[in-house]
């Protein structure tokens, strides 16, 4: 049993590095497959959210392990090429899984959040310049790919980075695929004309049809065909067996899905505590479904899968994950049609 599709759509599991030791993350990576969701992705934390998840483990890592114990995608969902990490770092690790697991790794990329970022103690720029910043990263990481598919050396001198004269040794027959996260219709537009596909998170319908608009506007200036590109969407969601214990979970586990502004310039876990205090129940309304039962969640998946992603990794924020992929994966993923 598997979660593709007949007609292409894949259904994969979120495997929350901030809430699970590792070897758990992994563990249930391997049983998701098991119970039919096909993909993982994995975020690039240095720090959890908040302290109540508890851990934080190094997502390159994670992901090898992920390779061994499954068959389907994989990748960061999503990691920051620029300040912890220098673009070529980023491009070694990724082309070292693409050639380990071949066909089977796409690297996804993001602007980055201070939470992680600024542990390096340099300055934290406003949202204009990260962004600017990661794609000078994506030229880098592109012009890596390409020069050792070649078979040659590449360098660059740019805004924000150098890279001497080098070319990354092991490389799989096919570059990974790049995908840009993004919420944002300028940076959407952007990453149609420089990346392979989108990566977002649940919002309302029509938010996610504008990016998708401009997302296709910016490949069809580049010549390229939007409509072919990978969409991806990772979907938070808390399900439990009674409604209340669903909302307790949320509260506790995953209070940053109930925060209504952006999270990217706050550095501590422990300033998100306190933050947490504030968020209420009804803050998570349209953000996030909260219910005990399956079918309230499949029909917002369908939703998603209806406006066209091709591929949607969900993650359920408690701790109930063997019982949710358990019960997904009979009574909600074989259900869903595209």
């Amino acid at each position: 049993m598997s979660g593709v599709t007949a007609n292409g759509l894949t259904v994969g599991y979120a495997a929350m590095l901030e809430q699970f030791h590792p070897t758990e993350a992994v563990a249930l990576s391997a049983l998701a497959e098991e119970h039919g969701f096909s993909g993982v992705m994995a975020a690039d934390h240095f720090q959890p959210w908040v302290p109540a998840q508890g851990q934080s483990s190094f997502v390159w890592n994670v992901l090898t392990a992920v390779g061994e114990r499954t068959r389907g995608d994989f990748g960061p969902g999503v990691t920051a090429p620029t300040f912890r990490w220098h673009p070529a770092m980023v491009a070694q690790a990724s082309a070292t899984l693409a050639a380990m697991y071949p066909g089977r790794h796409w690297l996804g990329l993001g602007s980055g959040e201070a939470l992680n970022e600024h542990i390096i103690a340099e300055y934290w720029p406003e949202a204009p310049e990260r962004i600017n910043r990661m794609f000078e990263a994506i030229d880098v990481i592109k012009k890596l790919f390409a020069a050792s598919l070649a078979g040659r050396d590449v360098k660059h001198a740019g805004q924000f980075y150098k890279l001497e004269s080098t070319r990354l040794w092991t490389m799989p027959e096919v570059a990974p695929e790049i995908l840009v996260a993004t919420a944002g219709p300028v940076t959407a537009k952007r990453a149609g004309k420089h990346a392979d596909g989108l990566i977002t998170v649940g919002a309302p319908l029509e938010k996610i049809s504008g990016l998708f608009g401009k997302f296709h506007e910016g490949a069809r200036e580049a010549g390229r065909d939007g409509e072919a590109m990978p969409k991806v969407l990772q979907l938070h969601m808390s399900w439990a067996s009674t409604d209340e214990e669903a909302l307790a979970n949320a509260m506790h586990e995953w209070p940053n899905g109930g925060m209504k502004f952006p999270k990217a310039d706050i550095r501590s876990p422990f300033d998100f505590e306190q933050m947490a205090k504030l968020v209420r129940p009804e803050d998570f309304e349209g953000r996030m479904v909260i219910s005990s039962d399956p079918d309230v969640h499949r029909a917002e998946i369908q939703k998603y899968v209806d406006l066209g992603f091709d591929r949607i990794y969900l993650h359920n924020v408690g701790r109930n994950q063997r019982e949710w992929i358990e019960v997904f994966g009979a009574d909600v993923l074989p259900k869903l049609v595209r």
